[in-house]
């Protein structure tokens, strides 16, 4: 074995006992390193385990806390639809006149001319349906909001015609004289308004030359109107198919 062989082996040993007792070394230390315990009595760990108790029971109410009031959002915000539809849906039997109205307005009658009658004219039998109509289109422009005719109320798709010698609102038959027509508006200016303004309308004479008389009564806070009673058809529409087809 030469020289270089031996310094070889030697390198090795040292190597080799180097790591060897760099390991008994590291083991020894562990071994002898007291460990850390935990020096508290069982009261203490008692009152830490009831404080751990107390912030788990707090962090559960206000979960709960949480979870309530996101439950009682959306339950206000269902009401919320559900009240917004219903009033919108109001509003709409309220505009197309199927509620009963109650509001400040006048009332007009119609009747026979007593001093026709006297000089041996005969007054007309009904009103003819084109007197209605003027009547009616010219309260609709001093701003009349709902008008009843012999207690039945007109709306947009209410006819008034003549039907075998018979004047017909909607199918009801005019028969007699007098006839009341109440008319209602937003407010009592308003009323005052439409009295002041019926009372100097050619209405009056275009009534008077059939022999009838047009008598407005002054404004008043309380004039009721009734609801629309007849079926109202629906033309040219129908309903949605789901999925947005139509």
């Amino acid at each position: 074995m030469n020289i270089v062989d031996r310094q070889k082996i030697t390198l090795r040993f040292t190597m080799i006992s180097a790591l060897i007792g760099f390991m008994i070394a590291v083991q020894f230390q562990t071994v002898t390193e007291p460990k850390v315990r935990d020096t508290r009595d069982i009261w203490q760990l008692r009152e830490a385990l009831l404080k751990e108790k107390e912030l788990h029971y707090q962090l559960l109410t206000e979960i709960r806390s949480y979870e309530d009031k996101l439950s009682a959002y959306e339950s206000e915000r269902e009401q919320s639809k559900e009240k917004a539809l219903r009033d919108t849906f109001q509003e709409l039997k309220i505009e197309t006149g199927l509620t009963e109205v109650t509001g400040p307005g006048v009332t007009l009658d119609i009747e026979p001319v007593i001093e026709d009658i006297k000089l041996g004219y005969t007054p007309a039998a009904a009103v003819s349906p084109d007197l209605l109509k003027r009547l009616v289109n010219e309260l609709n422009m001093y701003e009349a909001e709902s008008i009843s005719i012999d207690g039945q109320r007109i709306i947009n798709t209410t006819v008034i015609r003549d039907i075998n010698s018979e004047t017909k609102i909607d199918g009801h038959i005019i028969k007699s004289l007098p006839i009341e027509i109440k008319v209602v508006v937003k407010d009592l200016n308003t009323a005052e308004k439409l009295f002041n303004r019926m009372n100097v309308s050619k209405a009056k004479d275009e009534f008077f030359t059939e022999s009838l008389r047009l008598t407005v009564t002054k404004p008043s806070a309380e004039i009721a109107v009734p609801a629309y009673e007849n079926p109202i058809r629906i033309r040219y529409m129908e309903p949605v198919k789901e999925g947005g087809g139509s």
